[in-house]
């Protein structure tokens, strides 16, 4: 086609003839919205809001718990509540995978809230939805940051354990495996390093940290020597027995996680690889400097990580309750 046969196609017509065809080959997604649920259920927020905060007044290791969850529901099949679903006849359970038996926790404040809100609100407001803001407001209950939740995610009638095993992190993984496995999320490397520092709250079960205590060599001493005092030399004694993962303030959300990390005090192997010489040693010392670039960057990830694969518009079901199918 010549440059002067151009002139007798450029119409208004022709216009909105391709800007239609354009659009019409494009995927129809649903988009998530702050504004969900504002007519359809207005009092949602704040009913969960109030239940995450008693769940965390009567055990402060639960913000940690709430948080975590809505991490591990994410990184397997996207945010689709599918880690809350018992074993049933057509279920494997997400909760027996390896880095979530006897590890992830919060799954019956879930439950609770999910019962409150369908009592005001049946049939409207997604598990996966509440998994997202229940992360947030658990955050904030212990003097962590705020961000903007969207919502609009549904539920999923599928569980993905066999995907549990890849799509997790381990507490044995390297830095290169950490940044390559958040990057398959979506999620850059500084994402995961902001995303980690929610280590600065909650514990781990001595079977994660027992080889770093005691065969470990980029770790403080005088740290190892306290930790081996709960934590046995020998497998299959003490396996559950708890320590903070950040021993200074560790009910409180900051960036003393980061300052430790600098000191090798890092609980987990996952933790200290973060700063240990490689790519994100910068990224470590300026959160361990700045509390106030690290909150900001927290929850910049946050809201990009509860943005992963999500159910959306005719996708997925609300389930009535969120430990079963409908």
């Amino acid at each position: 086609m010549g440059l002067t046969s151009w002139p007798s196609c450029i119409s208004p017509a022709c216009i909105f003839l391709a800007v239609f065809l354009i659009l019409s080959n494009m995927p129809c997604e649903a988009q998530l919205s702050p504004t969900f649920y504002d007519d359809t259920c207005p009092t949602a927020l704040t009913t969960i809001r109030t239940a995450v905060r008693t769940a965390v007044s009567r055990e402060r290791r639960m913000a940690a718990s709430l948080i975590r969850l809505h991490f591990h529901d994410c990184f397997v099949q996207g945010c689709d509540a599918s880690i809350l679903l018992d074993d049933s006849s057509s279920i494997q359970s997400e909760k027996n995978a390896p880095n979530n038996l006897n590890s992830v926790r919060g799954y019956e404040v879930i439950d609770n809230i999910k019962s409150k809100v369908e009592s005001i609100c049946p049939g409207v407001v997604s598990c996966a939805d509440i998994v997202a803001v229940a992360a947030r407001d658990a955050s904030v209950a212990v003097s962590g940051p705020t961000w903007t939740v969207k919502f609009g995610r549904r539920d999923s009638t599928t569980s993905g354990l066999s995907l549990a095993a890849t799509n997790l992190p381990s507490f044995r993984d390297s830095l290169d495996k950490l940044v390559s496995l958040f990057g398959s999320k979506g999620l850059s490397a500084r994402d995961m390093v902001a995303l980690s520092g929610s280590h600065t709250i909650g514990q781990a079960r001595c079977v994660t940290f027992r080889d770093r205590i005691y065969n470990g060599t980029d770790i403080d001493a005088g740290f190892a020597s306290t930790r081996r005092r709960r934590c046995p030399a020998d497998n299959g004694n003490g396996d559950a027995n708890l320590a903070p993962l950040e021993l200074v303030t560790p009910n409180s959300f900051d960036n003393n996680y980061f300052k430790n990390l600098i000191q090798r005090k890092g609980l987990l192997q996952s933790d200290q690889v973060l700063f240990s010489g490689g790519s994100t040693d910068t990224i470590v010392n300026e959160y361990s400097k700045s509390p106030k670039t690290f909150r900001s960057d927290f929850a910049s990830a946050m809201v990009k990580m509860g943005d992963i694969e999500p159910l959306t518009g005719s996708a997925g079901v609300i389930r009535k309750f969120c430990n079963v199918i409908n």
